[in-house]
């Protein structure tokens, strides 16, 4: 705030000279200029691009029928294990980028599981990299456990006692359903028994009557185990009975201490589909500026924002549980950038609460990373971060510009990113532009967290579109 009235104290000087001064016309034109970068540009202190070590929750999280988001290895988080390192987490994240891209290439075929550990990878989930928890509660009495909330998987699981054969370390005690007076084996005769090939990309098991699932996950981490219903608590006022999920009695994989998933995608199995007949198939989240504050996951209309401008939800047809949307151009600095339409229909392109980075065609990318390199030629570059290849030093700067981005959607629709949306930090010294390229422009696009962050995103599957606002968190 203070960098902005500093610079906007210094334009009105420099247009009160200009009026003094005897060359008005060229004068002015000068201030214009300025006037115009200062509007398409960020201006902000080195100082305050790593998040804070103390926990500032967000007061949007009081919404009705609301969950508080934390990010899961921020100072507002109780998971017990260590948080991985940036190159971990983008390592993480091309690993989750890839499933998604082999599942829509429909190249990951279902076979017998011979080992746990050879599961097919269906979901676009790698919970390793997925980033966000939520809280709900399980059973009766209820047991709070801490959830990945992911929109690109659909069934919702979490460890269950006993743990036959691997259970990973979580920050409650394992959901234990002998314990439960409302828990329920779905039965493998049970057509809803059927509906498990389609939510997890692997054809229901029997054991002793009863129906079990199986899904994996692109970094080579499972849950196995049994299919059953039980009450699921969201807030006081949300509970539901006869929820539909897996109660996984062998797990591996990088879960970072959350009991399991929470299904977000479109399938019947997942969670804004169980509960439709009170929420219309409606949820909205924002996603925290920095892993110090916490954001919201909330179900049906109330607290979505007037100004929420909407696109519509594509169906990719061998991905259609993922929310589908239409880019139609992106902005750096307020100028649109030359990119044939094209270049992102031709694979489309999916959001994504799980996928960290944002991933866009290779000729969107490159137009892109050279209009930010040229907005950003007077600071030096600093090492490629991973999958990031556009990275600027500014330990030896107090403060900097960066220009804006924005991205336009079918409908007429345009988003500006926020600040904590166009970079990624590693250090003063790495503080990198937080996109990057597919291989080609045959790869789905995916719109990932980073991107979202602030914004209100509202999926609304019953009128087949989804919903962006500015200022979501506040």
């Amino acid at each position: 705030m203070a960098a902005t009235i500093s610079s906007t104290f210094l334009s009105a000087s420099l247009l009160l000279l200009c009026l003094l001064s005897a060359s008005r016309k060229g004068c002015v034109a000068f201030v214009q200029q300025e006037l115009a970068a200062e509007t398409h540009h960020h201006t902000l202190q080195v100082s305050s691009l790593l998040p804070s070590s103390v926990c500032n929750p967000s007061k949007a999280t009081d919404k009705k029928s609301s969950l508080t988001v934390i990010h899961k290895h921020g100072p507002c988080s109780q998971l017990t294990s260590d948080a991985p390192t940036f190159t971990e987490v983008l390592l993480h994240d091309q690993a989750r980028v890839n499933s998604i891209h082999s599942r829509l290439a429909n190249t990951v075929n279902n076979v017998k599981e011979k080992a746990a550990t050879s599961i097919p990878a269906k979901d676009g989930s790698v919970v390793g990299s997925a980033s966000y928890i939520v809280t709900v509660g399980l059973g009766t009495p209820k047991k709070d456990l801490s959830l990945v909330f992911d929109t690109g998987s659909d069934l919702t699981w979490t460890q269950c006692q006993p743990c036959v054969r691997y259970c990973y370390q979580q920050k409650e005690p394992i959901f234990d359903p002998s314990q439960s007076k409302s828990y329920l084996n779905i039965s493998c005769s049970s057509s809803i028994c059927g509906s498990l090939s389609s939510a997890t990309g692997n054809p229901p098991a029997c054991s002793s009557s009863t129906c079990v699932y199986k899904i994996g996950y692109g970094d080579k981490s499972f849950s196995v185990g049994f299919f059953g219903t039980e009450r699921l608590t969201l807030t006081s006022a949300d509970i539901f009975d006869n929820f539909l999920f897996g109660c996984g009695e062998n797990n591996q994989g990088l879960f970072s201490g959350a009991a399991g998933l929470l299904g977000l995608g479109r399938n019947e199995l997942s969670l804004p589909s169980q509960i439709a007949q009170k929420y219309k198939k409606v949820f909205s989240y924002c996603l925290p500026s920095s892993t110090s504050s916490t954001g919201y996951l909330s179900f049906g209309n109330s607290g979505i924002s007037n100004s929420v401008e909407f696109t519509p939800l594509v169906t990719l047809s061998r991905g259609p549980s993922f929310y589908g949307l239409g880019i139609t151009g992106i902005s750096v600095g307020g100028k649109r950038l030359s990119i044939s339409a094209s270049v992102f229909t031709t694979a489309g392109t999916i959001i994504d609460s799980g996928t960290v980075i944002t991933r866009l065609p290779a000729t969107a990318y490159s137009a892109l990373r050279t209009a930010f390199r040229q907005g950003m030629s007077k600071y030096p570059m600093g090492k490629p971060l991973s999958i990031l290849d556009t990275c600027y030093d500014l330990s030896s700067y107090n403060s900097f510009s960066i220009p804006k981005i924005s991205i336009s959607f079918s409908g007429g629709v345009e988003v500006e990113i926020a600040l904590s949306g166009i970079l990624y930090v590693n250090s003063p010294s790495q503080v990198c532009l937080a996109f990057a390229g597919n291989n080609n422009d045959s790869n789905v696009g995916i719109l990932g967290n980073v991107q979202q962050k602030t914004l209100q995103v509202v999926y609304d599957s019953a009128n087949a579109r989804v919903g962006f606002a500015t200022g979501g968190c506040s």
